[in-house]
């Protein structure tokens, strides 16, 4: 190999040890910081995907490791580059989203002369990342590359940071021979604990898997199949574990939640943390025995005493719980019925004619041209909420929302990396008009690369899951809660270069929508929605 051959800029660097980790696209925001990057990614086949906002760049590395379960890698520029990104980041951390950011950064040897755009990243993106770094040195990259993924990779799962200096990075150094990458491997569950859970399951009478995001990271939907069909435990799902049992299988549930978890005398909490939408834990009874199942120990407490604990390969575990006990038909046969009745009751409101449309109007339409594998995200308020209650999901990676840290603006983002990602399957966005203020203006990138997602907006002119309880504490009374009514977003999408679609009456919606999937570019079906229809709070639902 000649001497031009051995050296090599700090970009391609860098982008070759993307490419040996099986990256494809990289999420970004043109920077001049970033320059070298984006020609190393360029020579070595990494696609660029651009963006209107870091913070969509960021939130479509992380919809990209959402939907594929690989790591998701965006690229920020310099100072406000990297703090336009840092939501996407702590919302990937705090969901277990695998992401690599790579951040510019002023030139090393101007440091602390005032270089544009000049500030040290890490000390404040640390917090919200697994590791945060700089490269020190070009001959640094890529062994700070690998152990980026290395980190991000292992569980729990997460987003990394990475920072690189102008003169670092365009700077060349030797390359080095090509290093195997080796996957993370999972930690084997304690013996004896499954053991205690084998003790518990073998007199449960009342069992129940209720079940999240980790179970997905962790690859779990195989096992957990596996061992409630053979047990007879009825499943429950939220955040990304939606879909690792399909909606319709007989053990599938999500209207009897609150029955089954404050009436089991087990309960698998398998992937989920005992948050705000288990109630911290108050949602199962104070005499169950609570058996908590996720990819690694939690970082933080529970908030409430458990019979077991394990931890680590997830089809080990799961397959290892495998096993017979009590019969369980009158338990699921109890909330087979709550199910179905709470599903009756809804009938109504799906069917609703009022003008503007009830919500729930909106998704017994959306559900009738939704494909099974339909990608469906969700990015709003109580628009969304009253998705979580109604819209199925029927295989992994099928349902995506912010997660619990809430962040609004993360669909078309998300949108965008699922697409890509899958381009023959239905991606549908569901987005409120208070959302649509944080991102819209992605519908131009949508446009730009041609991504034909459809998004139906919840238009009701209010901040509603806001404007609602405010007037419920302060006898009528709110504020900061109004937004403009029927604004035409649709319109706006069309101006960048999309299809948009105003609805007012419900009977016209079905059409709509059905132009919308067959527009061939991105398309708004912008729904004038009732504000004065109250999201259930009482709903116990994730």
């Amino acid at each position: 190999m000649d001497d031009e051959a051995t050296r090599l800029h700090g970009g391609r660097l860098i982008a070759r040890r993307l490419k040996a980790h099986g990256v494809s696209r990289l999420f970004t925001l043109s920077g001049g910081h970033l320059f070298s990057i984006y020609e190393g990614c360029t020579t070595e086949g990494i696609e660029i995907v651009d963006t209107r906002h870091e913070q969509t760049a960021a939130f479509a590395a992380e919809g990209w490791a959402k939907v594929t379960r690989q790591p998701g890698v965006a690229a920020l520029t310099a100072g406000p580059g990297v703090t336009n990104g840092m939501s996407a980041m702590a919302s990937a951390k705090q969901n277990h989203s695998p992401m690599i950011v790579l951040g510019g950064r002023a030139p090393a040897f101007r440091w602390g002369q005032g270089s544009l755009q000049e500030i040290d990243h890490v000390p404040f993106v640390r917090p919200v990342v697994k590791l945060a770094a700089t490269a020190g040195a070009t001959p640094e990259i890529p062994g700070l590359v690998d152990e980026a993924f290395a980190v991000a990779g292992k569980p729990h799962t997460g987003p990394v940071f990475l920072d690189f200096p102008l003169d670092v990075v365009f700077s060349e150094a030797e390359v080095e021979e090509a290093r195997e990458v080796q996957a993370p491997r999972a930690e084997q569950p304690d013996g004896d604990a499954i053991e205690r859970v084998l003790a518990l399951l073998s007199e449960a009478e009342r069992p129940v898997v209720m079940a999240g995001t980790d179970l997905y990271w962790g690859h779990g939907e195989g096992a957990l199949r596996e061992l409630v069909e053979r047990r007879g435990i009825p499943v429950f799902l939220n955040g990304l574990g939606r879909g690792c049992l399909p909606a319709d299988h007989a053990l599938a549930f999500a209207r009897a939640r609150k029955t089954a978890l404050s009436e089991a005398d087990v309960a698998l909490v398998i992937g989920v943390p005992m948050d705000f939408r288990l109630g911290f834990g108050k949602a199962f009874a104070e005499e169950a025995d609570v058996v908590i199942i996720d990819v690694a120990e939690p970082q933080r407490e529970h908030p409430r005493g458990v019979a077991a604990e394990l931890y680590g390969d997830l089809t080990t575990i799961l397959r290892g719980l495998v096993g017979d006990g009590p019969s369980t038909r009158g338990w699921v046969e109890k909330l087979r019925a709550e199910e179905t009745t709470k599903r009756e009751g809804e009938r109504e409101q799906l069917r609703d004619d009022r003008s503007p449309l009830h919500p729930m109007r909106v998704y017994g339409e959306l559900a009738q041209v939704l494909d099974r594998d339909a990608i469906v995200i969700g990015d709003g308020g109580d628009f969304v909420s009253f998705a979580g209650r109604v819209v199925d999901s029927y295989e992994p990676g099928c349902w995506l929302d912010p997660g619990p840290f809430g962040c609004l603006g993360s669909g078309p983002g998300y949108a965008l990396a699922a697409k890509l990602a899958y381009p023959d399957r239905q991606v549908v966005l569901l987005v409120g008009d208070g959302a649509f203020g944080f991102s819209g203006m992605e519908f131009d990138t949508l446009a730009r690369h041609g991504v034909n997602v459809v998004a139906v907006m919840g238009n009701n002119g209010i901040w509603a899951l806001e404007k609602h309880p405010m007037e419920y504490l302060y006898n009528g009374w709110s504020v900061a809660a109004d937004l403009r009514p029927e604004t035409r977003y649709d319109t706006v999408v069309e101006a960048l270069g999309g299809h948009g679609e105003l609805v007012t009456e419900a009977g016209a919606l079905r059409g709509a929508l059905d132009r919308a999937f067959s527009a061939g570019k991105p398309a708004l079906v912008n729904v004038s929605t009732d504000p004065t229809v109250v999201y259930p709070r009482s709903a116990n639902l994730a």
